[in-house]
């Protein structure tokens, strides 16, 4: 059987380093990379693109376009990492865990959409509870999410470690026009009729990601509370690899929620922590934006369309 060629298109941006780090050393697989000089070259990147076997993307989004759009070999399968299809149809949308098929799915995708990071926690939190119909589609939610600084690409990592990092904000509230751009893959892949509130932020840690979304109880089906909707997320990830839901007694024992503390890893840890006397709970997501939320995301994506075990 021939290796499969993997060309990682981007390869030297904050994804593909990652991406790159996690395949090196593989020996079921081979990279294809271009030298530096020629990286940018159009016509050598189109080479590349339908010379693989697979190409995953980390590009801006016009530049995943074009390379889609560069594509002549028919035989080419693609992961794009970017947020260019994650609504578009003819792409599967790589989230492995969110349904009952889905890795079935994305194993037999030409086109793959990787998820971005922040709809991860809350697609991962929002999707099953809809489907138990525990809460209504049109529920009116408010997410937010902080992210260590490498969630802004190569311009976040250089603002809080290049020479001007002593002046980098150590805290900072974005999206302030409420229309980040993650907000339609919320929606859709979610199944929320609703259109969701949505308020990012950045903290001055490298990465990881703690994400929140406050549930008002007496909104939602009857009769539900806290122990309802963990039992709906514990029975949803039963059978997954990288999804933990954190048990009632876990839950309870917590402080904090550190957004570093999957660092490294392609988990993602979900919780629900309720004050069922005052009619609240609140969903929360934490997990490394370089992992699930990107590389670990794509690799796990890979290894799912090369029916190698792990990608799920």
């Amino acid at each position: 059987m021939t290796t499969p060629l993997i060309f990682i298109d981007g390869d030297q941006g904050t994804t593909g380093l990652q991406i790159h780090a996690r395949l090196h050393q593989r020996s079921d697989l081979q990279l294809l990379t271009l030298p530096d000089a020629e990286r940018k070259d159009p016509q050598r990147r189109a080479a590349a693109i339908n010379a693989c076997d697979i190409a995953i993307l980390c590009l801006p989004d016009d530049a995943a376009r074009e390379a889609v759009a560069a594509i002549r070999n028919p035989a080419v399968r693609v992961i794009d990492a970017s947020s260019a299809h994650r609504t578009q149809a003819g792409w599967v949308y790589g989230f492995a865990e969110m349904a009952a098929g889905q890795a079935q799915r994305i194993a037999q995708a030409r086109r793959v959409s990787n998820p971005g990071c922040y709809p991860t926690g809350a697609i991962g939190l929002l999707r099953p509870l809809l489907q138990a119909g525990l809460l209504p589609g049109d529920l009116p939610l408010a997410i937010h999410a902080v992210s260590g600084y490498s969630g802004a690409g190569r311009a976040g990592i250089d603002a809080h470690e290049g020479p001007a990092a002593a002046q980098a904000l150590p805290f900072q509230v974005y999206g302030l026009g409420l229309a980040h751009k993650h907000i339609p893959e919320i929606q859709q892949h979610a199944g929320l009729a609703a259109r969701p509130m949505f308020v990012p932020a950045y903290g001055a840690f490298r990465q990881g990601i703690v994400l929140t979304i406050p549930i008002d109880l007496g909104r939602v089906a009857p009769g539900v509370g806290g122990d309802a909707l963990r039992d709906a997320l514990t029975a949803h990830y039963a059978d997954s690899r990288y999804v933990m839901v954190l048990d009632k007694a876990t839950t309870q024992t917590l402080t904090r929620l550190d957004p570093q503390a999957l660092n490294g890893s392609n988990d993602l840890q979900l919780g629900v922590l309720a004050n069922d006397e005052h009619g609240q709970a609140l969903l929360f997501a934490v997990f490394d934006n370089l992992g699930k939320g990107a590389a670990g995301a794509a690799v796990q994506n890979l290894d799912l369309l090369l029916g190698v075990a792990g990608g799920i």
